[in-house]
């Protein structure tokens, strides 16, 4: 008696996509990579003192001389390997922003620094200003700075780990007293 039921065999998912077999597995072969770790980051650290800011108009200090008021909420960041004998950081700094009484307009500048240090050196400071703009009838917004890419020089005998960033407000004299008054 003739079999009249064909068989269907079952055909692998990436037949139906119309990729002939042989590309498959150069295509798959490429996908994989050897185990890595991600590398070692740098030390992110928030600078005593400097996490709040307290913009005032000069008249004086009470709540309607404040033009703006901001704390550091966070500092994500990540790192991944930059290439032969370099660790690539990115990183943000998240903030939230409250509007004074004595802000003339709609838009507050907010001035953060991140300085690159090795060991006590120095090696980079930067300023990064950000304007922070209120809509009508918001008083309060949480925002970040745009995201912010650094390289590390690395070798086997020092990772990314032997540096340390300092982040925080870039602070005048008048508005680091008023926050180790206990004001900020």
């Amino acid at each position: 008696m003739p079999n009249n039921h064909r068989r269907f065999a079952r055909r692998p998912w990436w037949n139906s996509l119309g990729i002939p077999p042989c590309l498959t597995l150069a295509v798959l072969a490429g996908c994989s990579q050897p185990d890595q770790f991600a590398p070692a980051c740098p030390n992110l650290q928030l600078l005593n003192g400097a996490g709040d800011i307290s913009s005032f108009n000069g008249h004086g200090q009470d709540v309607t001389d404040l033009v703006f008021s901001a704390h550091i909420t966070a500092i994500p960041a990540s790192c991944q390997s930059g290439g032969h004998a370099i660790t690539a950081a990115k990183m943000q700094v998240s903030m939230q922003v409250q509007r004074g009484l004595a802000l003339a307009g709609n838009v507050a500048h907010i001035p953060v620094f991140v300085t690159i240090m090795d060991g006590n050196t120095v090696l980079q400071q930067q300023d990064y200003g950000m304007n922070v703009e209120f809509k009508a009838n918001v008083d309060t917004v949480a925002v970040a700075t745009p995201e912010i890419d650094m390289n590390f020089p690395v070798s086997a005998q020092k990772s990314a780990a032997a540096y340390t960033i300092y982040v925080g407000f870039r602070l005048t004299p008048q508005q680091l007293q008023y926050n180790r008054r206990g004001g900020g």
